[in-house]
């Protein structure tokens, strides 16, 4: 059986810590992590309330796939409503807690209620108990890592936590793992911090027992990984390079947002890509990228380590960050690169450490710095407001910004509320590029015209990974689409929102899916866990987990008028590339797709739907 079958319930409040069973009826229909802990809370809270308050909480889950041999079968994620943007947040990471979590015997941990206090919670296997935190509070993750570890005297013990960050409520705080993995986006660090919750210490030594049969796993999970090592993606591609491996790309079919989607191509591209961080420094003679790194059980190994310039002006008098940490992936050095017309590599890597050090989502940073430097080349925004000179491309502002913003200083304040509450006090609610008020991440909506519809449809706020259409528009996977064109990208998103919400939930990487389908999935589910896991029951199962998602943000208060695009996208043609003169046709695809959901033109589930689903 893939599950550990116990839960955990953290009554922060009273500090208490109980087991209680898994429901397996639950399991059999939403699999585990995100599909699961979404059918917990939606029974648990009411939607409507405040996402920062005591009666909001918050879930870190695993799947029955997480600490098993299954490839990538290291993840986890942190469900909670999410306070940047009042919707349903489901934030996914990687590296060994989630493993940590399972082995140590426990499905999910769910916690309720707040703390009068700073605490952690440490478990040891069986053992859960709530500890005192003043002595990491206000301190950033690695700290609070380092500290935990000498505490408990176990280098092995995995950490997932909040820095300062999280207990500033910036709203698109992070929780962060094994130094520089992350739940990453919604702000569920925020969540965290609002309850007094700096971390979660786990050694877990019961490993992951009664997988169902364990010959045919071991059998099945070895063609699969050999699958993933013939695939030029997740064989080549992504371990020699890291998701940076698609900066040159983007940029080359003119999908590449930049200085706050003004242009949708970046001349300074080339400079913060991958090839880029492969190169050696005329300064040093050395690379800014020291080698790829594996997340638990991972056979394709995108991570980045890197190693910054000791002598650039970000870090020539600071020591402390001129060891080998957390590199830059495709979306951060996006989002604080060419969001913001920045070309200095070394300036990004140092930003993006300080994201990771403190725990905050370079992404909704990074665009909202965009705006920022927007409103300040309009005038909107002065020196003496900021703090620093803003315009698009300044590397000291980028970094200014990224300091003042994790310590919850003076404009960092304003940053930390994300672009749309920034953009709305100043007066122009029309430069910040969100949807659901979550900042959209690095393919331009006029290049890529799926990418647009994912955005505005995605039940967490903007996003690229619940449907990645990339993959079939700019990479042919699993078969090539045209990206410019709207007709059958409905059917595409909805395809890719359903296959991805069974990924999440299984407990395996997304980027599996460059060389899996769900027919690759199903026969790993089979073998670890009981019962029927057929490709019919998959399919449905996905579209089950995303119409649950959508049913709790309509009860929140969402409606059809969320389910679009910044004016700017709609309205203002790109400028270059072979988009140009195009803007997005979500007004043609979104009737499309409610049609293709079973929803009604106003975006609601019909009742037919839903009994179909069960829901």
């Amino acid at each position: 059986m893939g599950w550990a079958r116990k839960v955990l319930r953290v009554n922060l409040t009273k500090g208490t810590c109980a087991a209680e069973p898994l429901n397996m009826e639950w399991a059999a229909q939403y699999l585990g992590q995100r599909g699961l802990a979404t059918k917990y809370l939606a029974s648990e809270i009411d939607p409507k309330c405040d996402p920062l308050g005591p009666d909001n909480k918050i879930i870190w889950a695993t799947g029955p796939l997480t600490g098993t041999m299954a490839s990538t079968g290291g993840r986890y994620s942190v469900i909670t409503k999410g306070p940047l943007t009042g919707a349903i947040a489901c934030s996914n990471s990687g590296g060994y807690f989630g493993a940590e979590l399972k082995m140590a015997g426990w499905d999910m941990v769910i916690f309720e209620g707040v703390s009068p206090k700073p605490v952690y919670l440490l478990i040891q296997d069986d053992t859960a108990e709530l500890r005192d935190a003043a002595h990491l509070w206000g301190k950033t993750v690695w700290q609070t890592e380092e500290l935990l570890k000498k505490g408990h005297q176990d280098p092995l013990m995995r950490v997932s936590s909040i820095g300062r960050a999280g207990e500033n409520r910036v709203l698109f705080a992070c929780v962060v793992n094994d130094l520089h993995r992350a739940a990453g986006r919604s702000g569920v660090g925020a969540v965290a911090g609002s309850k007094n919750l700096k971390a979660i210490a786990v050694r877990g030594t019961r490993g992951v027992t009664g997988i169902a049969n364990p010959k045919e796993f071991m059998k099945v999970t070895a063609e699969k990984k050999k699958i993933l090592a013939d695939n030029a993606v997740t064989g080549q591609g992504l371990p020699t390079y890291g998701t940076q491996v698609l900066m040159n790309v983007i940029n080359e079919v003119g999908a590449l947002p930049t200085r706050n989607s003004r242009d949708v191509q970046f001349e300074g591209a080339r400079k913060i890509s991958a090839e880029a961080m492969r190169e050696k420094r005329p300064t040093d003679g050395k690379a800014n990228l020291v080698t790829n790194a594996a997340c638990f059980g991972c056979t394709i190994a995108c991570g980045r380590i890197s190693k910054m310039d000791e002598t650039h002006f970000t870090v020539a008098n600071r020591p402390e960050y001129w060891g080998a940490t957390g590199g830059l992936e495709y979306e951060a050095a996006w989002a604080l690169g060419c969001a913001n017309g920045v070309e200095d590599l070394e300036a990004l890597t140092y930003a993006n450490i300080l994201c990771n050090e403190d725990g905050i989502d370079p992404i909704s940073f990074g665009a909202t710095v965009g705006a920022v430097m927007e409103l300040y080349e309009m005038g909107v925004l002065t020196k003496e407001q900021i703090g620093i000179e803003a315009p698009f491309g300044s590397a000291k502002a980028l970094a200014h910004l990224a300091e003042i913003t994790v310590r919850g200083e003076g404009f960092g304040r304003e940053v930390g509320q994300g672009s749309r509450r920034l953009c709305e006090k100043y007066g122009h609610p029309e430069l910040s590029m969100t949807v659901k008020s979550q900042e959209f991440p690095a393919y331009d909506p006029r290049g890529i015209q799926g990418m647009g519809l994912t955005y505005a449809t995605s039940n967490r706020g903007a996003c690229h990974l619940r449907s990645y259409t990339v993959a079939s528009e700019i990479l042919g996977v699993p078969v090539k689409t045209d990206p410019l064109a709207t007709e059958g990208k409905p059917e595409l998103v909805k395809a890719f929102q359903d296959a991805t919400s069974v990924f999440d939930s299984a407990g395996v990487c997304v980027f599996t899916t460059f060389a899996w389908t769900m027919a690759d999935l199903a026969p790993q589910l089979q073998a670890a866990c009981e019962g029927d896991w057929s490709l019919e029951k998959l399919e449905k199962m996905g579209e089950r987990i995303w119409n649950l998602e959508r049913q709790f943000n309509l009860a929140a208060g969402f409606t059809a008028k969320d389910d679009d695009l910044p004016r700017r996208l709609k309205t203002e043609p790109a400028k270059t590339g072979p988009a140009k003169g195009l803007v997005n046709g979500i007004d043609k695809m979104l009737p499309v797709y409610y049609r293709v959901r079973g929803w009604t033109p106003q975006g609601v589930p019909t009742a037919e739907t839903l009994q179909r689903l069960g829901l």
